[in-house]
């Protein structure tokens, strides 16, 4: 969309906020009826719900527990997601046998559930559905299972699924081995023509959980223009994703604690919750190649660098660095041939609110890129939590999320030294919960680093007004709306607005 301005006259900015009447009232009396609707018709466009991501999932399930771990998860979001495959795979840890028929027994427990999930959402496919996607790649490790004749059911469903007549991106969640998409990448190299195959590699997101076999390096340098989201090679403990079960103080990590996942998932939450299996290693260390897809107004899947709660990954070559704890039976690693989507650090303070925002003469703070999970911690383990909570009780002793909803488009353009508005006074719950607001600039993801000022130096508004910064060249601010409840667990939902500010 076109960046637009509402609220960029001089007479908006300067008029006493008793003259103003509240968001763009001067703005609204100087212009036509018909224009006026037709801008508010454009501004309930913008905020329409995204398009369902599509997900295919490569998974070296009983690995360990973690796996079956973040399957439990992803079903809970089954209404949200178009979940197109659940293929059994090897890695490196598991390098002799796939395992589906793991897979069916959550998938059955799912479908005990999912009659009851549908009286608080709609869109739960059955559990049938789901089990004609479940499929097996070869029981053969790494590059091992790629080449001729090395064709597999998990490698045909993959080119059948890229294949289909829809226009939207496949992404591949990764939790293990990558060689069943390497044998379909292969297989489409070979069999279709060059201008074919491109349009199939250019549908492809990856996101692979590190390097858990040698298919996802030799993938990322013989298909130059496949998307990949990876923290690469074998050392685990520096990976974004292991923001989902580390933390620091200031985090939460409570809440992926053994007593949470008691409470909150295991006990007292039907089939499914007795599915998810103790802690061995880490809690759903594949969570996160997935979290990002979940549509919650904070979540831009085209473009990890905005950051959400899968983490935030920047697009650059990554330097080799050798990997301290590689296993044995992994191969060399080599250097990156091309840029990738991988780790970017954030601030392991919260993004800044107006009453927190760090004086620009102190010290700055520290940074880490698992940070970029951790600061949504509390926000996606609530919603997890809730949607356990869906799997057995009655719609009204439950919580749902609010629904956060803008005065004005998601994109604004503001002069340099304004004073615009950022409003969503028109935000619901669907409960009837009484909400809290918090308007946050999350500097990582925008051009312009600097503290904003605001007009109204509070923070829990529904009404911000922020001064825009004095600038010499085009710079972009991301504005991070939570809209969160106060039923319980208390849910967030978002709304983000990128404001660019001209000179």
């Amino acid at each position: 969309m076109k960046p637009t301005s509402i609220y960029n006259s001089p007479q908006a900015v300067t008029k006493p906020l008793s003259q103003r009447g509240g968001v763009g009232v001067g703005f609204v009396y100087r212009i036509p009826l018909f224009l006026l609707l037709l801008l508010l018709s454009a501004v309930g466009q913008a905020q329409q719900a995204p398009q369902k991501a599509r997900v295919l999932v490569l998974t070296d399930i009983e690995n360990e527990p973690d796996d079956s771990q973040s399957l439990v998860r992803l079903l809970t979001y089954a209404n949200l997601l178009d979940i197109e495959g659940l293929i059994a795979t090897t890695s490196i840890h598991l390098q002799k046998r796939v395992a589906p028929e793991t897979i069916h027994r959550i998938v059955d427990a799912y479908g005990k559930v999912q009659p009851n999930l549908l009286k608080h959402e709609a869109g739960y496919p059955t559990a049938q559905t789901l089990k004609t996607v479940i499929k097996k790649g070869l029981p053969v490790y790494g590059m091992g299972g790629v080449g001729e004749g090395k064709d597999s059911e998990g490698s045909a469903w993959i080119i059948r699924q890229l294949e289909k007549p829809d226009q939207r991106p496949l992404w591949v969640s990764v939790w293990g081995g990558v060689n069943t998409l390497a044998q379909a990448l292969r297989t489409i190299q070979k069999t279709r023509t060059p201008e074919q195959a491109e349009r199939l590699y250019r549908k492809l997101r990856v996101y692979t959980i590190s390097d858990q076999d040698d298919s996802g390096p030799w993938i990322r340098k013989t298909f130059p223009n496949v998307f990949f989201v990876v923290s690469p090679g074998y050392d685990y403990e520096f990976a974004t994703w292991r923001g989902i079960n580390t933390g620091e103080p200031g985090t939460h990590p409570e809440y992926s604690s053994d007593a949470w996942i008691v409470e909150h998932i295991q006990q007292g939450h039907g089939p499914l919750g007795a599915q998810y299996p103790d802690v061995a290693f880490g809690m759903e260390g594949d969570t996160p190649s997935y979290l990002g897809l979940i549509p919650n107004g904070l979540n831009a899947p085209e473009h990890p660098d905005w950051g959400g709660w899968g983490g935030r990954y920047i697009l650059q070559k990554p330097e080799l660095v050798a990997s301290r704890n590689k296993p044995a039976s992994a191969p060399a690693e080599e250097p990156e041939t091309r840029p990738i989507w991988t780790s970017s650090a954030d601030s392991i303070l919260t993004p800044r609110t107006f009453m927190a925002a760090p004086s620009a003469s102190g010290p700055k703070p520290k940074k880490s890129n698992q940070a970029t999970i951790w600061r949504w911690r509390t926000e996606f383990q609530n919603d997890f939590a809730a949607r356990m909570d869906w799997c057995t009780k009655a719609y009204k002793e439950t919580n749902h999320p609010p629904v956060p909803k803008l005065s004005h488009p998601e994109n604004l353009t503001v002069k340099s030294g304004e004073m615009f508005y950022l409003r969503a006074s028109e935000s619901t719950d669907p409960d009837g919960d009484s909400m809290s607001f918090r308007w946050l600039q999350y500097p990582e993801a925008s051009s312009y680093q600097g503290v904003i000022l605001y007009e109204n130096f509070v923070s829990n508004i529904y009404e911000a007004r922020p001064i825009a910064p004095k600038v010499t060249s085009p710079q972009t601010i991301h504005f991070i709306l939570k809209v969160t409840d106060k039923g319980t667990p208390a849910l967030t939902r978002y709304k983000r607005v990128i404001v660019t500010v001209m000179p």
